[in-house]
């Protein structure tokens, strides 16, 4: 579902607006050098935005997790009695979908004991509770994207290489845009090569300005820059580009805090929000990106990338409740629409649907 980020600013024109064709821009690990900027492909359907279209995307993004996930525990539970080797099943299929020990155990839990107190005893009705379980889990921290009335929003995004955050960056601003915001982008990556240019077409393709330095130039700057211009031009939010990074590279990740220091500080208060992006493919190591990147800035929300390309999106679960951070926005395919906002009881409902 995508909700309105600037309700103010008049209705929302072109909804029937051709979609672009977009390939996830691969990054390089640090120590690579260019890659090749991949251009977008325009399609020929024009398509108008609706919530049961936006719905329909969500659901075949998740078809590989679907498959992977929901198909194997309806697999398990069709017309077997509910005893404690359905709950191991159970709980193995929860461990293999990438939901992680911890989660899995506090779920299976929470199962157990509304399957004695609701007397529960088929397993289909196990099915539908674990639907139930899900929703709440999702729900328990859940915070939609949020930008402040206050003139420019700011948005900061990080993540390791490779996560997607030129393209979550470029989808985030196109969305922007079509809500009549004025969005102007920081290229903060000074740090490998290519990395202006990657956002720079993206700036072109959405129509958007963008602050850059040459390669190699203080990162510090190129947020105070991004900053003062938005101010200057009036822009109703910026997004500042990060570094990619390894969470295991330290004197990297102190340059993190730096950067939000000197955004924060030349915005005159904090940026309303830090998006960390996560390659849902990556499993359980998108847990230890996350605590590392909230030690280094405060990371408000969490950006899941690549939903459509892995069969074990359990890992969302495991984000949500062990890190107390909200998933935000979840990308589930190459098309500018399909970034979308979160919503527990939509993503659970296209999951087990």
């Amino acid at each position: 579902m995508l909700r309105r980020l600037f309700g103010s600013r008049g209705s929302r024109k072109n909804e029937a607006k051709q979609e672009i064709q977009v390939q996830e821009v691969t990054e390089p690990e640090v120590e690579q050098q260019e890659v090749e900027v991949q251009e977008a492909e325009t399609e020929n359907t024009v398509e108008p935005v609706t919530k049961t279209g936006l719905f329909a995307r969500l659901k075949q993004g998740l078809s590989k997790t679907r498959t992977g996930f929901i198909d194997r525990i309806s697999q398990i539970v069709t017309g077997r009695a509910i005893d404690e080797e359905l709950f191991e099943e159970l709980e193995e299929i929860l461990i293999q979908a990438d939901v992680g020990v911890t989660t899995t155990l506090e779920l299976m839990d929470t199962i157990r004991e509304r399957v004695k107190t609701d007397k529960i005893t088929d397993g289909s009705g196990l099915q539908s509770l674990l639907k139930e379980e899900i929703v709440a889990l999702l729900s328990k921290h859940h915070q939609p994207l949020a930008l402040s009335d206050e003139r420019p929003a700011g948005i900061m995004v990080v993540g390791v290489n490779g996560a997607g955050k030129t393209t979550t960056i470029g989808k985030l601003a196109y969305r922007l845009k079509q809500e009549q915001a004025k969005v102007l982008l920081g290229a903060g990556d000074t740090f490998r090569a290519a990395a202006s240019d990657q956002l720079k077409v993206w700036a072109e393709r959405v129509g958007v300005d963008v602050i850059a330095h040459q390669e190699g130039a203080d990162p510090g700057a190129v947020a105070f820059d991004t900053v003062a211009a938005a101010k200057a031009r009036k822009a109703d939010v910026f997004i500042l580009d990060t570094a990619g990074r390894l969470q295991t590279k330290t004197n990297l990740m102190a340059e993190l805090g730096k950067v939000y220091r000197v955004a924060k500080r030349e915005l005159g208060r904090d940026l309303d929000e830090v998006l960390l992006v996560v390659d849902a493919t990556t499993g359980q190591n998108a847990l230890s990106q996350a605590r590392l990147f909230s030690e280094a800035a405060p990371v408000t929300g969490i950006v899941l990338t690549k939903l459509d390309g892995t069969a074990k999106g359990g890992i969302v679960l495991a984000l949500a409740n062990e890190l107390k951070l909200p998933v935000k926005l979840v990308g589930v395919g190459e098309q500018m629409l399909d970034l979308q906002d979160f919503d527990p009881v939509e993503f659970t409902e296209a999951l087990f649907s």
